[in-house]
């Protein structure tokens, strides 16, 4: 039933958002990173300097709008894939296309939260490497959009509503649109046919570590593909950079100035933080969601009398 479905969507994004938000703000300050205002060396050096910096906690910047947006962005991403599949399949069935096609709407749904959720996290998590340039390299920052002082998710939403109305936080719309697209078409096929390799007999479900790692596969996979999207995503979506950083006006512009700037190895930045994300945070989803923790729970509730 689709309210488990979304249960278990959004129970599965605040774990596996929980376990891996580290490393996914260290990949959004990797792929910031431009020519002459490189702080870090490796996803290793960014978390350890960000702890001696801004403490522990200063690894989760960003988080709470993760978690809050995450639960319906994760919800209707699985729940619209399990839609999609099934109003295209024959008799139980579908083809590689059809389910290549139920991946593109339900990738297609999401960006709906994605973007702004994408928007404002990476606001949060680039604000400590912006901080610190201007402690270690303050003739490399000019001041942005963005106040100086670390704003809050809130105060960013109201700055940008303010400012340039619903249009501020899906800015970065159609760079989103490309990466999330195409990730959908790759993973939720990979997915289920890597899971279906595993299944007990012909009906029977595929134990859960089976579900997982079959999203941790699928997932890494698709990650690494649309990584390059990321890149010119996060670039275009970050508010405040330093004076000797580009800017860019659209994805055509983007990928024009990181290709003269600083080459084609520019769009692999952050895969390997992105493939350790998007691994376990699938292989995760996967596994709630094929357990039926939300079937578990809803079954206890007590029943109506007709």
């Amino acid at each position: 039933i689709l309210p488990a479905k979304l249960i278990n969507g959004g129970i599965a994004g605040l774990i596996g958002v929980t376990c891996v938000f580290p490393i996914d703000l260290a990949k959004t300050r990797l792929q910031n990173q431009q020519n002459g205002c490189r702080l870090y060396t490796s996803m290793s050096d960014c978390l350890i300097k960000t702890i001696r910096s801004e403490g522990y906690f200063g690894m989760y910047r960003g988080a709470a709008v993760n978690l809050t947006l995450v639960t319906p962005e994760k919800a209707i991403k699985l729940a619209a894939n399990d839609f999609f599949r099934q109003h295209l399949s024959v008799d139980g069935k579908l083809t590689l296309v059809k389910e290549m096609l139920a991946g593109c709407g339900a990738g297609t749904c999401q960006v709906v939260i994605t973007t702004p959720m994408e928007m404002l996290k990476i606001q949060l998590q680039d604000a400590g490497r912006i901080a610190a340039q201007r402690k270690l390299m303050p003739e490399t920052v000019v001041a942005g959009t963005v106040e100086a002082k670390s704003p809050t998710a809130m105060q960013l939403t109201r700055m940008l509503l303010r400012e340039k109305g619903i249009a501020g936080l899906y800015k970065g719309l159609g760079a989103t649109i490309l990466r999330d697209v195409p990730f959908s078409i790759i993973y939720f096929p990979l997915f289920a046919n890597l899971n279906h390799l595993g299944k007990r007999g012909v009906e029977g479900p595929a134990p859960f570590y089976v579900s997982f790692f079959s999203g941790c596969l699928a997932g890494s996979t698709a990650a690494v593909a649309v990584n390059p999207v990321d890149v010119i995503k996060t670039r275009l979506q970050s508010l405040n950079r330093g004076s000797t950083e580009d800017t860019y006006s659209g994805v055509v512009d983007c990928i024009r100035k990181i290709l003269r700037n600083e080459g084609p190895g520019a769009f692999l930045k952050g895969a390997y933080c992105r493939a350790l994300v998007i691994a376990p945070l699938f292989g995760i989803a996967q596994v709630v969601y094929f357990l039926g923790v939300a079937e578990y729970f809803l079954a206890l509730l007590p029943k109506k009398d007709k």
